[in-house]
């Protein structure tokens, strides 16, 4: 099978989810990071009702036409426990900030623009007809659609969803992820290694971005190299009722590499294995019944580089985003000259920093700051230390041709996925 370009290998991959994972209603508190279901519409008019933006007096601006004027307090209104009557002539109502405004009152004026005197309040300064007061309905009115299905909630959405009279809100289910290791000389993290052994440093990170994406990861730890150790492992994924399950290592042409062997005789219909890309080359997509299969590269860096471009989209793909595909590369400036570049896509750690280059994306000329990239003289797929100063994958088309430091280039900021 040849190696097919990295855009063919994702299209491939979203067009074998069928459908996003089922809807499930969760409490605000436990929504976090989860995918939003439907488009949520507001159950009430925020402020439900005329309230007061300051501290204050509330009146009858035709009362303060000229000042000083004093006028009898009746009352107090406070949030949560409104005047009961209402204002008349030469009357006011203390009010405190987020307080209903009594009826026939239609301004605001400020307590430090007063004087009390007994049951008497002092207007010294003339307010404006209908000064600091919120008008019901300023912030949203009932029927309002705030949020719109797809969102990843944070806090903000929490907080509008709550305002907007929500306890619950559909959410996707977060899909369920088995993320299996494989290899004969690994050994998981904290465990004592042989002497031809090495830690399964993949497993972990994979189980991390898969989250950070909105998934549920399910460790289902380290297969061997003999078929049954596969096999037992892949219907545990299946028992868990797996959304996807992923591979990371085994699934080469080397004589111990089994993965790919072990997942037909399960079943599997293979879509396509090898891409067009450097790292992760040896990328293997596939589905077992309602399964989607990833088998990534045992490599750590190509491990990740695999999961941001294929992973992390399945992933929105199943929680229901309608552009799981979108581009994730952003302008940045190159900071060192390359050459030119071979057949596959390549995905360069690099570092970022910022300088100001002028620009004319407006109609004129401006100087902004923009991220520059400068690729690791190192680029071994096997070298974590390098990944872990990289800030971006610095992204080459294949054939691209040699390049130099002050030119403009993509990446993928790493920050987005790890």
């Amino acid at each position: 099978m040849s190696l097919i370009p990295v855009e063919d290998a994702l299209s491939r991959v979203l067009a074998s989810v069928e459908r996003p994972v089922s809807i499930e209603h969760v409490p605000l508190s436990e929504c976090a990071g989860r995918a939003l279901a439907q488009d949520m519409s507001a159950l009430r008019d925020q402020p439900p009702f005329p309230a007061s933006a300051m501290d204050g007096y509330a009146l009858r601006s035709v009362d303060v036409d000229h000042v000083p004027t004093s006028l009898q307090m009746i009352g107090t209104s406070a949030a949560g426990q409104r005047f009961s009557g209402a204002v008349g002539s030469q009357q006011a109502v203390r009010i405190f900030t987020g307080a209903p405004l009594p009826d026939g009152a239609d301004t605001i004026v400020i307590q430090e623009d007063t004087e009390v005197s007994g049951d008497r309040v002092i207007v010294k300064e003339r307010p404006r007809h209908g000064q600091h007061i919120r008008k019901a309905g300023l912030d949203f009115a009932a029927g309002d659609v705030l949020l719109q299905a797809g969102l990843c909630l944070d806090a903000r959405h929490i907080a509008l969803a709550a305002a907007m009279g929500h306890g619950t809100l559909p959410v996707r289910r977060k899909p369920r992820v088995a993320i299996l290791a494989t290899g004969d000389e690994l050994v998981r993290a904290g465990e004592l290694a042989g002497p031809d052994q090495i830690t399964a440093s993949s497993l972990p990170a994979t189980a991390v971005m898969a989250e950070k994406a909105g998934a549920e990861a399910i460790d289902l730890g380290i297969a061997r190299d003999t078929l049954e150790s596969l096999e037992e492992r892949i219907q545990a994924a299946r028992d868990a009722g797996a959304d996807i399950l992923v591979t990371l290592g085994g699934a080469s042409v080397g004589e111990h590499d089994l993965v790919q062997k072990a997942l037909q005789f399960q079943g599997m219909e293979l879509g396509f294995w090898r891409v067009a890309l450097r790292p992760g080359k040896p990328l293997m997509h596939g589905k077992l019944g309602d399964m989607l299969l990833l088998g990534l590269p045992g490599n750590p860096v190509s491990t990740l580089v695999c999961a941001v471009l294929f992973l992390v989209p399945a992933i929105r793909a199943l929680l229901g985003d309608a552009q799981p595909d979108a581009d994730p590369t952003e302008t940045a400036i190159l900071g060192a000259d390359l050459p030119a570049n071979g057949p596959r896509q390549d995905y360069m750690r690099a570092s970022l920093a910022w300088e100001e280059f002028e620009t004319s994306l407006t109609q004129r000329t401006e100087r902004m700051p923009l991220p520059v990239a400068t690729p690791h003289l190192i680029q071994d797929s096997s070298m974590l230390s390098i990944l872990e100063r990289s800030d971006a994958l610095l992204v080459r088309p294949p054939h691209a041709p040699a390049a130099q430091a002050g030119e403009p280039c993509r990446i993928i900021r790493l920050e987005r996925f790890c």
